[in-house]
């Protein structure tokens, strides 16, 4: 499930690159991602 959350968010960032939509929450959810995907990997 994380996977999901991680891959759903990382595309979400990407568009929101491309389309300028968001501004600073969508680097916000990216770091949460991130965060996510380190949790994961080191437990």
């Amino acid at each position: 499930m994380i996977w999901t959350v991680i891959v759903i968010l990382a595309i979400m960032w990407i568009l929101g690159f491309s389309f300028q939509i968001g501004g600073g929450l969508i680097h916000i959810l990216l770091v949460v991602a991130l965060i996510a995907l380190v949790v994961k990997l080191l437990s």
